[in-house]
């Protein structure tokens, strides 16, 4: 997986080649044994029989394995074209060949193309190790496998279950197949479509497909469909295999495949599932095992252990070769690579200072320097978490450090909350981190523990997380596809009844469901927007309130960028900060600071003045644009700015308040101890929030809104905006203030509900308009 810069093409260079198409100009092959492919023989593909086509290609694509085994001369590989494109390849190709080689996968080709072709149930199952060439070879095989056959179903669609795995994966497999990125080969995450018409081989992330496969009736238009990294176990992997599981591949037209990608601790369970499915195991990497060393006991403070281990390889001449260091959290990344940055600058080594690079989802489009084909001579040392467990390769690395724990949210129906859970890795990850120093020579791995914990507190796989995160999408998914009921889907580990039961409670609460337990119409439109359901039924009510161009901000900040602050490291840039906040609370600052940046041209020097990630910015806009087409298409209303003015005020926060009236506190005591309507939870406003920031504090608000109820370290609201218990009281459905838990929070909503003010503001059109139709 490793993206490497291929180096200038010698013989020819793809971007002077004109742009031939198949069907309209011949293909010209090299001399195989089949008789329909003679030395220079012109076959035009768009006039020939599909059978003929399938058995000439079949066989081009079987001996040119078999071909590639010998160094082609000159002549030989002027003759060769490209069978995706009909261009001859270039001598990139060749290079590139020779590392695809002596990849492990490279022996199970032969057997894995014969099962693909004979699987009597359409499913094929490849279990290997991290590093083996599976995420890049594979899709290239079932790419020749589709072109072989016409393509009769549609293109080859690999599935990863991270947005940044899809996009360098895409652009490693476009320079190994001599292809170029967004024509033939392409990929699609979110904010990011990098395909085109002729895209036949397409990298996506795992909840994009699904959001796809739940628009369709069948199980999607594609003539492969590769799962790949099924041991992370995303919801949206396991929920695909699910859907998949009882669909009768071999009946449909086009006789689609599909091919679950695993690590080896994953195959039993894989097996069970997918019954009578052949299975391909990649053979063991011939390197020598690494030199494994263990702590006694963990570290109080992971950044200076992992610190110290790499300052001691990097002192160490015998100890050469890149280093892959394992932390639990994003923070630790950063705070580890500003500590190594500042010691490896005052460290005397020979040669140049090694080069500190982070490893995780929000380094954005930056981490491709990681596959950067460097100065062998400068060494890396890269600094991840559980990102880098499976989903990418770096077979540079010789070293590894690892803590041994990751920090992970999970969410608790019972309370609708989540919690950050600092937690052993399991066996599994343990593995695919000590692999990673696997090579010639082998290197080492340092583990930040004892090995007592490995064997006794480590569980023996990655926990699913279809157990750990809110369900309430996956279900609107689900009842799109007309599953009536979401426990009957089959899943490799069935969600928790009550997860599944809040779920259908809250979509219930949102109107997205009938009287029937379907899809209503509004539910429909929900299941449309990449949003949470919460926050695309606050998205549709704004159209009520005539506050759609603040809303649509709100959302893809809320949706892209929710955690886009770090803390200000001066006072200067507390200073900077606090002038971006909004009198209204977290959800207009939210706002304010999304116009600000747009009138800063999008200046990255600007965002880093103000402590605020410009990357996560940068997808914020993206969303919004996406969000804006997505209106258009749907033939929603949109409404001219007016943020600022008081009834924009207002109006906004109804529109919040129509979707988010699950995520209501009241403060109890007046010092900013709030109780949560829904389960008598009691929590305080986070550090970052506005209210606390300000110099002069006055009297915490009443009644809040929030985004996200955390219990990790303290019970915390994070992103909060003062509301009226009015307002909620018009908006929330009655039937919902009605179950509310006994508390006196409970009873002043009610007493509200029955009250004559309330219901003269209830009767007055000016005030509220038709807002509760979308209920």
């Amino acid at each position: 997986m490793l993206h490497v810069t291929p180096a200038a093409p010698v013989l020819v260079t793809r971007s002077l080649r004109p742009n031939y198409k198949q069907g309209k100009s011949p293909l010209v092959v090299a001399p195989q044994k089949h008789p329909a492919l003679l030395p220079g023989k012109q076959v035009p593909l768009g006039r020939m029989d599909p059978k003929a086509l399938s058995s000439v290609l079949w066989t081009a694509t079987m001996a040119s394995g078999r071909a590639e085994e010998s160094e082609p001369s000159l002549g030989e590989s002027e003759l060769a074209v490209n069978p995706f494109d009909g261009l001859p390849f270039s001598s990139c190709y060749y290079e590139l060949l020779e590392q695809r080689r002596a990849l492990p996968i490279w022996a199970a080709r032969f057997l894995f193309l014969e099962h693909l072709e004979s699987s009597p149930t359409g499913v094929v199952l490849v279990s290997g190790e991290p590093g083996s060439g599976k995420s890049t070879q594979i899709p290239q095989w079932c790419a020749e496998f589709a072109l072989a056959r016409g393509f009769q179903t549609g293109q080859v669609t690999v599935t990863q279950p991270y947005p940044l795995a899809a996009m360098s994966l895409a652009s490693r497999v476009a320079d190994e197949m001599d292809l170029t990125l967004g024509h033939e080969i392409g990929y699609s995450i979110p904010q990011e479509d990098c395909t085109g018409p002729n895209t036949m081989l397409r990298f996506c992330w795992d909840r994009l497909l699904l959001q796809e496969v739940a628009s369709t009736r069948g199980p999607g238009a594609w003539s492969v469909l590769i799962v790949d990294e099924a041991q992370e176990r995303s919801v949206a992997s396991d929920l695909l295999q699910g859907l998949l599981r009882d669909t009768k591949l071999r009946n449909l037209p086009g006789d689609p495949r599909v091919v679950v990608v695993t690590d080896p601790a994953l195959e039993p369970k894989l097996q069970a599932f997918w019954a009578n499915s052949p299975i391909v195991r990649v053979p063991r990497e011939p390197g020598g095992n690494p030199t494994l060393v263990y702590r006694d006991t963990v570290p109080t403070d992971l950044v200076e252990a992992a610190c110290q281990a790499v300052l001691e390889l990097c002192r160490q001449e015998e100890a050469p070769g890149d280093v892959l260091v394992y932390l639990p959290s994003e923070e630790e990344i950063s705070l580890c690579c500003e500590s190594l940055s500042r010691e490896l600058g005052m460290l005397a080594v020979p040669g140049p200072p090694p080069r500190v690079l982070p490893l995780h989802p929000g380094c954005g489009q930056a981490i491709q320097a990681v596959y950067e084909d460097t100065d062998m001579s400068v060494r890396k040392i890269v600094v991840t978490h559980w990102l880098a467990d499976f989903s990418f390769s770096l077979p540079s690395i010789q070293h590894v450090i690892d803590s041994g724990l990751e920090l992970r949210s999970v969410y608790s129906p019972r309370i609708r909350a989540e919690s950050q859970v600092l937690r052993p890795i399991s066996k599994c990850q343990a593995e695919a981190r000590r692999l990673r120093a696997r090579g010639f020579p082998p290197g080492s791995c340092l583990r930040l523990y004892s090995k007592s914990i490995l064997e006794l507190e480590a569980p023996p796989l990655p926990h699913p997380k279809v157990l750990e995160e809110n369900l309430s999408s996956l279900v609107l998914l689900l009842k799109r596809k007309q599953i009536a009921e979401p426990g009957e889907c089959h899943f490799l580990d069935r969600p928790a009844p009550e997860a599944l039961m809040q779920a259908l409670e809250d979509l219930d609460y949102l109107a997205a469901l009938d009287d029937d337990g379907d899809l209503s119409d509004l539910g429909i439109i929900l299941s449309e927007f990449p949003l949470l359901p919460e926050l695309a039924k606050a998205l549709l009510a704004s159209c009520e309130f005539n506050c759609v161009d603040e809303m649509l901000t709100l959302s893809a900040m809320l949706t892209a960028a929710p955690g886009f602050t770090r803390p200000p490291l001066c006072a200067e840039e507390a200073a900077l900060r606090r002038a971006l906040e909004h009198a209204d609370g977290d959800h207009s600052s939210l706002i304010q600071i999304y116009e600000a940046f747009v009138q800063s041209g999008a200046d990255e020097v600007w965002c880093q003045a103000r402590g605020l990630n410009w990357a996560a910015l940068c997808q914020a806009r993206k969303l919004r644009a996406e969000l804006v087409e997505l209106m258009q298409q749907i033939e929603l209303p949109l409404s001219q700015p007016a943020f600022g003015s008081e009834q924009n005020r207002r109006d906004l926060q109804k529109a919040l308040l129509s979707g988010f009236f699950l995520k209501v506190a009241q403060d109890i005591d007046g010092t900013g101890n709030y109780l949560l309507l829904t389960h008598k939870h009691v929590a305080q406003l986070s550090s970052c929030c506005s209210y606390r920031n300000r110099r002069a504090p006055a009297q915490p608000p009443a009644w809040v809104l929030y985004h996200s109820f955390s219990i990790s370290k303290d019970n915390c609201l994070c992103i909060v905006s003062e509301i009226q218990p009015q307002m909620l009281v018009e908006l929330a459905p009655p039937y919902f203030l009605s179950n509310l838990p006994p508390s006196e929070s409970r009873d002043f909503l009610n007493q509200l509900r029955e009250g004559p003010a309330a219901e003269a503001e209830s009767s007055s059109p000016q005030e509220y308009g038709d807002g509760c139709v979308l209920q």
